[in-house]
């Protein structure tokens, strides 16, 4: 009887305490803004990719318009114009020769037990949900594999996520496995109740409506839209009828000073070819429509909650995409401003709407730019990217780096394609034309700089040739012609050297100067004996 009343009294001393502190920590975690980030899959931007043009149709993206009309737009280029090394990037904030994801394929580690033994652990959303107080959301198409048997199955839910809704491998739209939270559920083909799209908006809305009131949260949907097979919802289907890819300068043109891959597409190509490519974009757009109703369907329910105000919104892609640029069919993989360009539009407290700024992003800064709006700094991390919060809607920063890097390791099969025997083997992703989007000696290295006096590309292939390709974007925006051979030997030599450095870098190494940036310093010197091979053989090859 005693220790009756002690007991009540220290409880109520305890839940006293905890009400005080705990609405103390609520009330400040409360005050962190959202943050919603739209990933799309293979949307392109240097060819309109989210741009209708009022002799197109009557049709439009209007509320990823408006999203436009009310964000701050940044030129950002992914770390790999391919799906899962793209998306790795975002998610670790580093290069592909960090995070070891090379391509599509369990053995390129896409998805793979080495991956989450390596990197799940570490990535951004991991971190907001560990050490920033954030509930975290996730739905739609993680990476290429997940959900491989070899790799948990659908079983696996990757660390960081409170609520997880992650699809079974590749894109589709019908007949396709979720994993909520670990569970599989099956979806079959009834528009009403299994177009991917559409599923994806209304767990979304779901999410916010039971979500607790008490965190910020994070919210990362993950479209199947625009890639193949290009589905669109019944409704969207006669949209876009007589709309046609552009026929920018660099349309069904022939790459004759480019990487022999480039040179062997055939040119003109064929009018069934032309006429594929036609029809794979006019789908595409299809497709995006479903997007845009549910961008409209999230902001409107941010606005009802009353939480719009405090969201900081993300609308971006993994790659770019081509349809016919220099006699290429369809696919991304390239070096080219239409594969590793993709939009990025950014809304949130404090951005000025409808601005561009033309300071270099990369998706590489994704993860410490969404890291930085929750308080937690890349410092304490590994990334190789930057926040660009501080910069965001400026139209310059003497601060900001001026140059990025890009990688891609090329793809070919060990055996010569039957349809096509002419080509050998080390070949990949084969039209019936035998034109093919890959091989093994595909693989290169970019350095991509934006600064106030260039505007360049600058790359090398690991081949046998030592292949460099240079492009004057300014002069040049279609890439047209390969100034390897003409610039001037001492920014040849630059160049080289700064690529070999951003190869080799890791974290803070990965944001030093670049060569157009006023603080860079050339010390030849500094050249790896293990690279010094490339410089003169390039040297060799360029004269």
């Amino acid at each position: 009887r005693t220790a009756l009343p002690t007991l009540l009294s220290c409880l109520l001393i305890c839940v006293t305490v905890w009400i005080n502190l705990s609405s103390g920590v609520f009330a400040k975690l409360h005050r962190r803004p959202n943050i919603v980030l739209v990933l799309t899959d293979d949307l392109d931007i240097t060819m309109g990719g989210v741009v209708i043009s009022s002799s197109s149709s009557s049709s439009c993206f209007c509320f990823i318009t408006l999203l436009t009309s009310s964000s701050s737009r940044l030129p950002q280029f992914v770390a790999s114009p391919l799906c899962c090394p793209s998306r790795a990037s975002i998610l670790t904030g580093k290069y592909p020769h960090n995070h070891h994801v090379i391509n599509n394929t369990l053995e390129g580690n896409c998805s793979s037990k080495a991956w989450q033994k390596s990197e799940e652990a570490q990535t951004f959303p991991a971190l907001l949900k560990s050490f920033a107080g954030y509930q975290t959301f996730f739905a739609g198409k993680y990476l290429n594999q997940y959900g491989h048997s070899e790799a948990g199955g659908v079983e696996h839910v990757p660390p960081g996520w409170n609520y997880w809704v992650g699809l079974e491998k590749n894109s589709k739209y019908y007949n396709y496995t979720l994993s909520l939270n670990g569970k599989a559920q099956k979806h079959g083909a009834d528009y009403s109740k299994d177009y991917l799209t559409d599923v994806l908006a209304n767990m979304s809305l779901d999410f916010l409506q039971y979500k607790s009131n008490y965190q910020p949260f994070f919210m990362m949907v993950s479209t199947p839209a625009p890639h193949s097979p290009w589905t669109a919802a019944p409704q969207y289907q006669d949209r876009f009828n007589t709309t046609k890819a552009p026929r920018d300068p660099n349309f069904n043109v022939h790459g004759k000073d480019k990487h022999w891959l480039i040179r062997q597409a055939k040119t003109p190509m064929s009018n069934s070819s032309v006429q594929f490519l036609d029809d794979a974009f006019r789908k595409r757009w299809q497709t995006l429509l479903s997007v845009d109703d549910l961008v409209e369907k999230i902001v409107e329910r941010l606005e009802v909650r009353g939480e719009l105000d405090n969201t900081y919104i993300f609308f971006t892609s993994d790659n770019g995409y081509h349809t016919g640029q220099f006699s290429l069919p369809v696919d991304k993989r390239q070096l080219y401003e239409f594969d590793i360009r993709v939009p990025l539009m950014v809304r949130g407290p404090n951005i000025k709407p409808n601005q561009t700024s033309q300071m270099l992003v990369a998706n590489v800064d994704l993860g410490p730019t969404i890291l930085d709006i929750a308080g937690y700094s890349v410092n304490k991390t590994q990334m190789d990217g930057m926040s660009f919060l501080p910069i965001m809607g400026r139209m310059n920063s003497s601060s900001w780096r001026t140059d990025i890097l890009v990688e891609y390791e090329g793809e070919g099969r060990n055996v010569s394609d039957p349809a096509c025997p002419l080509l050998g083997p080390g070949v990949s992703e084969c039209f019936p034309d035998c034109v093919c989007e890959d091989s093994y000696n595909n693989t290169y290295a970019c350095v991509r700089t934006v600064a106030p006096s260039a505007n360049l590309q600058y790359c090398e292939f690991d081949d046998n040739e030592v292949f460099a390709e240079v492009y004057n974007v300014t002069a040049d925006p279609y890439q047209l012609t390969n100034i390897a051979k003409t610039i001037d030997q001492e920014i040849l030599e630059k160049m080289n050297h700064r690529l070999m450095l951003l190869q080799s870098c890791s974290g803070q190494s990965c944001r030093t100067p670049g060569v157009y940036d006023p603080r860079y310093k050339f010390d030849p010197r500094q050249m790896f004996s293990s690279h010094s091979w490339k410089l003169s053989r390039l040297r060799q090859t360029t004269k």
